[in-house]
């Protein structure tokens, strides 16, 4: 990563070996000081929890968690910043995603048919839940 802003999700090291393009909000949430957003992430092949798909399925899709944590701040259009995170949180919609990039320290933009949403917090986290 050369360090230069905006950073795209491909450069980021917690989303090596997955699409991003291809994966699915379910969910957003505040738990703690921590942006919580439940996803269908697709892996490929190089990821090392990547299985091959069954014969009806065409692409290795698992359900994971980005974490945003020690969040300061969400909003986007239909979402504006409020004085609670959990207010604004609660009016963002669920939807495919289209991208993912850092604008700054602490500052990320993602995006989708949700619209883009702005988040400052820590560096994000990739978790894969159980299997």
């Amino acid at each position: 990563m050369s360090g230069e802003y905006p950073t795209d999700w491909r450069e980021l090291r917690e989303f090596a070996a997955v699409d991003l393009t291809r994966s699915f909000v379910l969910s957003w949430e505040i738990h703690s000081d921590a942006l919580l957003i439940d996803i269908d992430v697709l892996l490929t092949p190089e990821h090392p929890f990547y299985e091959t798909p069954r014969p009806k399925e065409k692409v290795c899709i698992r359900p994971a968690v980005i974490e945003f944590p020690f969040c300061e701040r969400v909003a986007s259009d239909d979402a504006p910043a409020a004085t609670k995170l959990s207010a604004a949180v609660k009016k963002l919609k669920n939807g495919a995603i289209t991208g993912l990039r850092q604008l700054g320290d602490g500052r990320y933009e993602i995006s989708g048919a949700f619209g883009a949403v702005l988040i400052e917090a820590e560096r994000p986290l990739l978790r894969l839940k159980g299997p």
